[in-house]
């Protein structure tokens, strides 16, 4: 098992590994990885992932920049760091329009059939919104794919495509994430001031590819996976006057640095994807102030089957 997390100084950051070798009844202790020198003073964003090789690898963020390190000997040291794109980072906590931070930039598996093949996607802010990006290395990491656009929305630069989860199975891989393309409906969960706003409630979707050996290519389109748009701003009621939303600091009103949760899982089965997502759609049996009820935020299971994407997913 390989553990891996970042030790926040200020502003700056490091990676540490640690690794069980009895099932995590023990680790090793823990060894610093990542070298200021080589990536930059905030390092963050980590995921590890095995191959079918066995070789253990890291993804990061740090200065702008994606960077995938391997380890040849079960962890005990890391290779240098390899930069794999630059990525847009928001500036501020939150996404435009809403109070919402932003939470997971980038995601990262290694393929358990073939030995070296490795899959990154990752948000990428271009000063006004977000998109997704996927990129993938069939040598280990060494070197990577000129990255391509996930959300396929013709008006892509209108809205935004973010938090991406990437999931592998056999030769198939699926990247998911959260989509502010369709406009708010109108819905008891939507804030009634919300209702045909743009850019601003949120579907899951889903994107499908193949990986053929040589190279990794998309399947079909992006496919809505969520079955109803959710508003991030919910829960907008109060209870005895406090503030149901959840937010950093716990400040009330929140006005910044509300969560949505960095709860996003993607996984595969033989026959299906399986998408773990946050919604605000299904209210509760709480009443709030006004005997309203509570439009909470909870996570919804999502399972796809792989069929409905052609043969060879």
């Amino acid at each position: 098992m390989y553990a891996a997390w970042t030790i926040y100084n200020g502003q700056n950051a490091k990676i540490r590994v640690a690794v069980s070798r009895d099932r995590g009844q023990s680790f090793s202790r823990a060894t610093t990885i990542t070298d200021p020198n080589q990536t930059g003073p905030l390092n963050e964003y980590v995921y590890p992932a095995v191959d079918a090789a066995g070789y253990v690898y890291v993804s990061i963020v740090s200065s702008g920049t994606i960077y995938v390190a391997r380890s040849v000997d079960d962890g005990r040291s890391f290779g240098p760091f390899v930069a794999v794109a630059p990525v847009g980072i928001i500036p501020s906590c939150c996404l435009p329009n809403t109070t919402f931070r932003d939470g997971i930039a980038e995601h990262f598996v290694a393929s358990q059939t073939r030995p070296g093949h490795l899959y990154l996607a990752y948000e990428d802010w271009d000063g006004s919104q977000f998109d997704v990006k996927f990129t993938y290395s069939t040598d280990g990491g060494f070197t990577w794919s000129t990255p391509q656009r996930v959300n396929d929305n013709e008006d892509y630069l209108a809205n935004d495509q973010f938090q991406p989860e990437v999931a592998v199975g056999g030769d198939s891989v699926a990247v998911g994430f959260y989509d502010r393309r369709q406009a708010c409906p109108n819905d008891p969960s939507i804030r009634p001031q919300d209702v045909g706003r743009t850019n601003f409630c949120i579907d899951t979707s889903l994107q499908a590819f193949h990986d053929g050996g040589a190279t990794v290519e998309r399947v079909g389109n992006n496919v809505r996976i969520s079955e109803f748009t959710w508003d991030p701003e919910q829960p907008d009621q109060t209870i005895d006057g406090i503030d149901q939303m959840a937010c950093a600091g716990h400040s009330d009103p929140c006005t910044r640095n509300a969560f949505i949760g960095d709860y996003f899982g993607l996984t595969m089965s033989a026959g299906n994807v399986y998408a773990l997502m946050v919604s605000t759609h299904y209210p509760s049996n709480v009443r709030g102030d006004g005997n309203s009820r509570i439009y909470y935020q909870q996570e919804v299971l999502a399972k796809v089957p792989r069929a409905g994407f052609g043969s060879g997913f």
